[in-house]
């Protein structure tokens, strides 16, 4: 039975002998213990030129056996890298079967000093000590992505915007398809209300993730807020419009979103004047779980009753009046204008 496979990622094994040794047991590896039945010959991913093993986004019909042997060869060549990470998923009609995410884990000291600062990182307050740790790794491997957009993560915390700034740049320098980067990167920009140049950085994180990663659809609904600020309704909408469709897992960072965005959608439909549909989407806002929305039922009930009026429906006063007892300024001044 066939199943829908997606690799994608990189490794990096810094100098020429690593790289050479590699290779050597990679293609040892695929003659002697699968017997070809890999996905991928030496030809067709290793970089003589980078010292690294490229997988560009490949989605491909294969066995599950395929699979497993892939998987367990990238993970085995993965000890020799230094930098890196390659994401393996087995599906089968959208639902994933298997996953793999495979990366370095050797006692390399290049290694071990950027998942000391990543294990850092996850612990409130340890910032500082994953800034050290982390900068420690570039030190060692000046080319290393996955560290640069770690540090670039914890000086956003530590509010160091221009540092943080510089290495998601850095890290996009390493590694254009880091998605984690682009995405940080334009968060920064959103702080500076550079509206344009985070829609193209969230772009470039939308197209380098995949629909199946959590930061995929996270890029897509930052963007579809981008837009709006710009007043690209149609833009917002089209967003908004795919995360919406979306089924989330409890455990998504994704559904304390959900609420949100189904209001914004609302809002953009509004905009384009397609009344009915907004009516529709604030229905399923009012019967959704809050989340990280600060949403009140006053701005709810105004933005049905604006959908309201212009659908030509009644009600529209009646959801303004509860909203001005809600205590409303704007729908004091929406019905002062009746």
């Amino acid at each position: 039975m066939f199943f829908k496979s997606i690799f994608q990622g990189n490794l990096q094994f810094g100098n020429p002998k690593s790289y050479e040794k590699v290779i050597k047991m990679y293609d040892h590896r695929v003659e002697n213990y699968y017997k070809t039945d890999v996905l991928f010959k030496v030809e067709e991913v290793f970089n003589s030129e980078t010292y690294a093993l490229n997988i560009p986004r490949f989605v491909s019909n294969i066995t599950d056996k395929s699979w497993k042997n892939t998987v367990d060869l990238l993970q085995y060549v993965a000890q020799f890298a230094i930098s890196g990470n390659i994401g393996a998923w087995l599906t089968q009609e959208g639902k994933i079967l298997r996953y793999a995410w495979i990366e370095p884990k050797g006692d390399k000291a290049v290694v071990q000093k950027f998942l000391k600062g990543r294990r850092l990182l996850e612990q409130e307050g340890n910032e500082e000590a994953a800034e050290k740790a982390l900068t420690k790794a570039i030190e060692l491997y000046d080319q290393h992505a996955q560290a640069y957009e770690r540090r670039g993560y914890v000086n956003f915390l530590l509010k160091k915007y221009h540092d943080a700034q510089r290495d998601f740049g850095k890290a996009i320098d390493h590694d254009i398809s880091n998605a984690p980067a682009y995405y940080g990167r334009a968060r920064i920009k959103m702080l500076n209300e550079d509206w344009e140049g985070s829609i193209k950085d969230l772009s470039m994180a939308v197209k380098s993730s995949l629909a199946l990663q959590d930061i995929h659809w996270t890029a897509r609904r930052l963007k579809g807020e981008c837009h709006m600020k710009l007043g690209q309704y149609k833009e917002a909408e089209f967003e908004f419009k795919f995360f919406n469709r979306r089924k989330f897992k409890a455990d998504s960072a994704n559904t304390p979103f959900i609420r949100k965005t189904l209001f914004n959608h609302a809002r953009a439909l509004i905009q384009l004047e397609r009344y009915p549909e907004a009516l529709e989407s604030l229905e399923k806002v009012l019967k959704a779980k809050p989340g990280n929305d600060q949403l009140t039922e006053a701005d709810i009930l105004i933005e049905r009753g604006i959908a309201r009026k212009n659908a030509g429906k009644n009600g529209f006063l009646s959801d303004w009046n509860q909203a001005k007892k809600l205590g409303s300024k704007q729908a004091e001044r929406l019905l002062q204008e009746q």
